[in-house]
């Protein structure tokens, strides 16, 4: 079931007004999901007012796949019931499975602050701090969420991820006896397992972090990682043919992982298999070429893209667009850069390629809200012909970066 159901358990809309809604519910239990959508925007048309129908259908759209529509009802809702945490939280959620860490911590902090015993909006604060590398706070929320929970199997996540800031600070009888905890709570829980394995080797306790290892893979064997520590420990203890189906497994699930060949080498060779040893080694030279060229092409990518603004700031916009293309072409993946490329040409009147790179920037930072406002910027001013609405752009004002 969505997340969102508690908004609308917790909305306080009359129960006329939530009629509808339920009717909407009804369709996304049956399957029925675009039924559900529709009547969702039937409603919109005519209540735009109806946080709760806006928070439903942004979470489906969301679901779908869709970022820029689903962030835009979702921000509606929090717009509509700003001093509502379910709604900020949602928008959050939103965010995070968007690839926007940053402003869904924003989101999540504000869910925090007006329902402190909000504990799954802890929970989700305490990821995005713990992925950034921010673990004190991250530590604080993580620790009020399995407080907040107690000794439920929804608090076997959050004792999880407390365990890794454990495991970071050298603190590995805590983290051990958090991740027992949390298998215990789910004696499911895949990752938790393999979690303990690694806090279990690091006590050197063999028996106990293979006895984790296994319990993990049996679990889950399509986890990448589960079956590399699995592998890798079988090879540690002097296995080799044990550890090569799992680290072949590895492979198969995580292919070209620097880690996965070494110990697929390493342990081919020792269970007597040296031509396909060879074969892996070679893989491995092929990674490690690939990776140094990687990190030279966005090194590269980032001292064009820094000409590129040296020019652009001096008035040369053509020359800076060429340097803002050989940066994109060096590095596809780098969003920034290439915004910088779409609005240079856009200044340009290279109209149809500089939307086509705010578009393709779009998709890959889907719901950007900077990138939405200067390709909507963009359409604002391009061309009829170019699918745009052809009104002059204010003097003074440049276009949005």
């Amino acid at each position: 079931m969505s997340k969102l159901f508690p908004l609308l358990v917790l909305s306080t809309l009359l129960l006329a007004q939530r009629q509808p809604l339920d009717q909407a519910w009804d369709l996304i239990a049956k399957g029925d999901r675009a039924g559900a959508t529709r009547l969702l925007e039937s409603i919109l048309k005519t209540a735009p007012a109806n946080a709760d129908a806006h928070l439903m259908l942004g979470s489906l759209l969301a679901e779908d796949g869709k970022p820029t529509e689903a962030l835009a009802h979702l921000r509606q809702g929090v717009k509509l019931r700003p001093q509502s945490a379910e709604a900020h939280h949602a928008l959050g959620e939103a965010l995070k499975n968007f690839g926007q860490p940053e402003p869904a911590r924003v989101e999540f902090q504000q869910a925090v602050t007006l329902n402190p015993n909000f504990a799954q909006a802890r929970i989700d604060l305490g990821l995005v701090l713990l992925e950034a590398n921010d673990f004190k706070p991250a530590a604080i929320h993580l620790d009020k969420a399995i407080l907040l929970l107690g000794r439920k199997p929804d608090s076997a996540f959050p004792r999880y991820l407390r365990a890794k800031i454990h495991a970071e600070n050298t603190e590995t009888q805590k983290a051990v006896a958090l991740l027992q905890d949390a298998v215990a709570l789910q004696p499911q829980f895949a990752e938790a397992w393999s979690d303990l394995g690694q806090a279990r080797k690091t006590l050197l306790d063999e028996p106990g972090a293979l006895a984790a290892f296994e319990r993990s893979v049996a679990i889950d064997p399509e986890n990448a990682i589960a079956q590399l520590r699995l592998g890798s420990e079988y090879l540690r203890q002097g296995r080799p043919h044990e550890a090569v189906p799992h680290l072949q497994q590895a492979d198969r699930l995580k292919p070209n992982d620097q880690a996965t060949l070494n110990s697929l080498q390493l342990a081919l060779r020792q269970d007597g298999q040296p031509e396909e040893a060879l074969r892996v080694k070679q893989r491995l030279t092929e990674v490690l070429h690939a990776i140094d060229k990687e990190s030279q092409n966005a090194f590269n990518a980032l001292r064009l893209n820094n000409e590129g603004a040296e020019l652009e700031k001096s008035g040369k916009l053509a020359e800076a667009a060429g340097k803002y293309q050989a940066a994109v072409t060096l590095d596809p993946t780098h969003v920034g850069i290439r915004v910088n490329f779409a609005v240079a040409i856009l200044r340009l009147g290279r109209w149809a390629e500089g939307l086509d790179q705010l578009r393709e920037a779009l998709k890959r930072a889907p719901g950007d809200p900077k990138i939405t406002a200067a390709l909507n910027d963009a359409l604002e001013q391009a061309p009829v012909e170019f699918g745009g609405k052809g009104k002059p752009r204010p003097a003074g004002k440049p276009m949005r970066p």
